[in-house]
């Protein structure tokens, strides 16, 4: 067996979208893996025989992403555009090609092409469907125009690529550049006519739509603005006979995560009014009578997180985390360091169905056979199907990690830190581990901070331990897992969150005494990044420290981040108008001038979810006050970059971190 080696995420297998078959004989999923040579990702559609358990390749172009169950043997799915297309694309024309493919063999057939770029489609009869597509207000759609005016759009657009006008907050998002008013729209398209027809207005952004079982109506999530985003959005039901979308009124504004129907006659809804615990509060159920609009909650005491919280840099792509089937809702919680399958009734009766040794990444379900994608522990990406309370591995494209790697098993360290509050976090040794010798350590800090660290496999701390380091790390007050009041800490970032993690690290460093306390680095990303410059401000017990994505000043995120005007004011519970001192406060910008830790700053020039100047300002205040720090600037990519940043960029990201604890932690 050999040690994980810096770049052995190439040769992982991440798996997404998994879908059953209209009769449930079969599913189809996503197998992602990276190509380090061409500095990109591959993916295919495969298939899996639920009653022989065999799977196989159904496509190789390496760009299917996505896919629609026509029947239970025939998928479409959007193919790669040739150099021809690409030209066109290049011109301004938008269209999506579909082809159909059946799952026994044979080519991919030309179905149909969409005038316009699709996002999501569903199928409602043989010749109609509804897909939601990006719109832009600023550009004419040129399918409705001659050769004459075409040209003068293009030309016009070309002009216009010198400027950039700002109208609304915000005005860009990360991954996605700027917006300036563009919207996710929704369309029916008809096969056989060729015609598109719009169903949403050019100011309602899109976040979910779906079918009820008779396929005459739709129910839409979206939210409607101008000039501000707002934190709620809306339900809608589009009746697809009457051509009519009727907003369901509601008491009071929510954040509706998730609505579907459960019955002709009812929705069943998640959604919280954020009115005790904020923008992070943990939803409820409810369900809205389809005659009256009764909105009634069927879960008053229930206080999970919904989806999947818990942390990994191995995966690539999502999956459906909520799903409805039958008379039920199927879904996934967070709890504890752990992700679970659950299932749910119009009553309000909550069933559980997997054991929480893992995670759920993503479902599937048809009558009562489920299948999830998740993450055993210490281990990859798998699929699985659920049975009696247990979980059947269906799948062992990444086994050969756990046979062929040397991996370190986290051991779990608990600690009381407070009277009641019980941190969890764990220890990873270094690889062929020698209790008569000393290691030099690093705290790994999770983002968030609303999410959760687990046993689940994580490239980068395997290759840390592989390289020598013992790595500890933690979920503090702020996590995921253990309720509302648990993971609120509005108003409180760098107090009790702060102490909850140096606690954590005494006690780590009292009961494995191999680890050298004069040897120690912190890292971490987002909030984990936050936390980092947190801590080199008020402490200089760390040899080094690499923050990634940081924050480091609320004022700066809060005006130039796509969600700086929400967030920022709801987890410091102040603006820079209604209590700048506490907003200074809770910057770690304003404790620079106290930093002696070396530290080395990752950051992104299209992370708009924390942007760059958060990194510049700290890197400029170490380098005003004396203290050895190192910027290292990533181009094309965004908030993302340690989970599916271009391949060649993650391997580094990790190498740059590695060589700057490997100089101050054991060269020193």
């Amino acid at each position: 067996m050999e040690k994980v080696k810096i770049d052995d995420f190439t040769k992982y297998t991440f798996l997404s979208s998994i879908k059953h078959s209209p009769d449930g004989n079969y599913a189809c999923f996503v197998v992602h893996q990276a190509d380090l040579e061409d500095n990109k990702y591959l993916s295919n559609l495969w298939i899996i025989d639920l009653k022989s358990n065999s799977k196989y390749r159904l496509t190789s172009s390496d760009s299917e992403k996505s896919f629609l169950w026509l029947d239970s043997e025939n998928i479409i799915f959007p193919a790669q555009r040739d150099s021809k297309d690409k030209e066109k694309l290049k011109n301004g024309e938008e269209f999506t090609h579909y082809y159909r493919i059946n799952i026994h063999g044979g080519e991919a057939v030309k179905l149909f092409t969409i005038p316009k770029s699709v996002n999501s489609i569903k199928q409602i009869n043989e010749n109609l469907y509804v897909f939601s597509s990006d719109y832009n207000p600023n550009e004419t759609d040129l399918s409705c125009l001659n050769s004459d005016e075409k040209q003068k759009e293009l030309s016009r657009r070309k002009d216009e690529d010198d400027y950039e006008i700002l109208e609304e907050i915000p005005f860009w998002l990360n991954g996605g550049g700027f917006t300036r008013g563009q919207r996710t729209r929704l369309y029916l398209f008809d096969t056989a006519t060729q015609k598109v027809e719009t169903i949403t207005d050019e100011a309602t952004n899109v976040d979910f739509f779906d079918l009820d079982v008779s396929k005459s109506k739709l129910v839409i999530l979206s939210y409607h603005f101008k000039d501000k985003m707002p934190t709620t959005n809306e339900i809608s039901i589009y009746d697809l006979k009457k051509k009519k979308l009727t907003i369901v009124p509601q008491p009071l504004p929510m954040s509706n995560r998730f609505a579907n129907f459960i019955s002709n006659k009812n929705l069943i809804v998640a959604a919280t009014d954020m009115s005790k615990y904020g923008i992070n509060e943990n939803s409820k159920f409810y369900t809205i009578d389809l005659d009256t609009y009764e909105q009634k909650c069927i879960t008053p005491d229930f206080d999970k997180a919904l989806d999947n919280s818990v942390g990994s840099d191995c995966r690539y792509c999502g999956s459906v985390t909520m799903q409805i089937e039958g008379e039920f809702l199927y879904f996934i919680t967070t709890e504890n360091d752990s992700s679970l399958l659950n299932k749910i009734d119009v009553n309000g009766n909550i069933e559980t169905l997997t054991n929480g040794n893992g995670t759920v990444d993503g479902i599937s379900i048809n009558k009562d056979n489920a299948l999830f994608i998740g993450m055993a522990s210490e281990a990859l990406q798998e699929i699985y199907t659920v049975g009696d309370n247990t979980s059947e591995k269906l799948s062992s494209f990444n086994d050969w990690v756990k046979s062929e790697k040397l991996i370190s098993s986290p051991e779990k360290v608990s600690i009381e830190t407070e009277p009641g509050i019980l941190i969890d976090g764990w220890v990873i040794k270094p690889v062929n581990f020698d209790e008569t010798q000393k290691y030099p350590a690093i705290l790994d800090i999770h983002g968030g901070p609303k999410t959760v660290y687990g046993t689940v496999f994580f490239h980068e701390m395997q290759y840390w331990a592989s390289e020598g380091y013992a790595v500890f790390f933690c979920n503090p007050r702020g996590s995921d897992g253990k309720g509302n009041d648990f993971a609120d800490i509005r108003g409180k970032y760098g107090t009790i969150d702060y102490e909850d993690i140096m606690k954590f690290t005494d006690e780590v460093l009292k009961r494995y005494t191999f680890i050298d306390s004069a040897k120690v680095g912190v890292t971490g990303g987002s909030y984990g990044g936050f936390m980092t410059n947190w801590i080199i401000g008020h402490t200089d017990r760390f040899s080094a420290a690499a923050s990634q994505r940081s924050i480091s000043n609320w004022t700066s995120f809060f005006g130039t981040t796509d969600i700086g005007y929400f967030f920022g004011p709801d987890q410091t519970g102040a603006t820079p108008w209604s209590d700048y001192e506490k907003v200074w406060f809770h910057s770690p910008l304003k404790y620079a001038d106290k930093v002696k830790t070396p530290t080395l700053f990752l950051h992104s020039n299209e992370d708009y979810r924390c942007w760059i100047p958060e990194a510049l300002q700290m890197f400029t205040a170490l380098k005003y006050h004396g203290v050895e720090t190192r910027l290292c600037m990533f181009k094309v990519e965004n908030h993302e970059l340690s989970r599916s940043g271009k391949p060649k960029h993650r391997v580094r990201r990790i190498t740059e971190i590695t060589q700057w604890f490997d100089k101050h932690l054991k060269n020193n």
